[in-house]
């Protein structure tokens, strides 16, 4: 797991909890909603666990089943007795927020300054996805 893979505002045990936890699009990449960063805060008072979370899009379809495997994650930790997850909407998620993992296993196209000539590279490769099918 990558160490940037989180904001600050996320204690390591909480990254840990977390770390098994996949946004259903991503579990067969292996990567996690950390990896995603999809976690903007964990805190933790009395007991209470407050889990705020971003999504890739308004629209996924999984984000209640999302929601739910976080909240039985963070639940399951010692030292806390209840859990809350709350989407926050005042922040949008950006590729900016994938840890280097996901970034490595989401990339399908080289870095563009890899690629002298983008629209020859993409040909070739489109060619043989179309022999392939």
């Amino acid at each position: 797991m990558d160490s940037h893979a989180a904001p600050p505002a996320v204690p390591e045990w909480a990254i840990a909890a977390l770390s098994d936890v996949y946004d259903p699009c991503c579990r067969e990449k292996g990567i996690s909603v950390v990896d995603m960063g999809l976690l903007r805060s964990v805190a933790l008072r009395d007991g209470h666990a407050r889990v705020e979370l971003l999504l890739t899009s308004g629209w996924c379809p999984f984000a209640s089943r999302v929601l739910t495997e976080v909240e039985e994650a963070i639940a399951a930790q010692p030292g806390v007795d209840s859990a809350e997850v709350e989407i926050v909407w005042d922040e949008a998620w950006t590729t900016d927020r994938l840890a280097e993992s996901a970034v490595r296993k989401l990339r399908f196209l080289p870095a563009p300054t890899a690629v002298p000539d983008r629209d020859a590279y993409v040909a070739a490769h489109r060619s043989q996805v179309e022999e392939a099918s």
